[in-house]
């Protein structure tokens, strides 16, 4: 009894020239590179990558504006946060030099009231 299992050599070597016929049928019913079907298959390919390519710098031009907007709004912030607190130092400053006024003419008048009351005290005693 015959095992179909295992092929014998010239069933294999019949099986490999099949395989190779139908191989070379494939290419030989292959469409040529100058067919209208495969030109316009390409065309389209093209303006498919040229769409996409067209939308990538799209893309990129849009996230450059919101970038520089981004980049000035945020140094319009960062001036405006600079103004603000120049404006805060120097009405600080200006207070502080008040204060200060302030507390050298409290000080001077208590010097002239202690002086009048040492030159009173000098008078009564003469």
């Amino acid at each position: 009894m015959k095992n179909s299992a295992h092929p014998t050599f010239a069933d294999r070597k019949q099986h490999a020239a099949e395989a190779k016929k139908k191989l070379l049928e494939k290419f030989k019913t292959a469409p040529k590179l100058d067919d209208p079907e495969l030109a316009a298959k390409r065309a389209e390919r093209e303006a498919i990558a040229k769409a996409r390519e067209a939308r990538r710098i799209e893309r990129e031009r849009v996230k450059e504006e919101t970038k520089a907007r981004k980049a000035a709004e945020l140094a319009e912030r960062e001036a405006a946060a600079r103004a603000a607190e120049a404006a805060e130092a120097a009405a600080r400053e200006a207070e502080e030099k008040a204060e200060l006024e302030r507390h050298i003419a409290e000080e001077a008048a208590k010097k002239a009231e202690r002086d009048a009351r040492y030159a009173a005290r000098k008078n009564r005693k003469r």
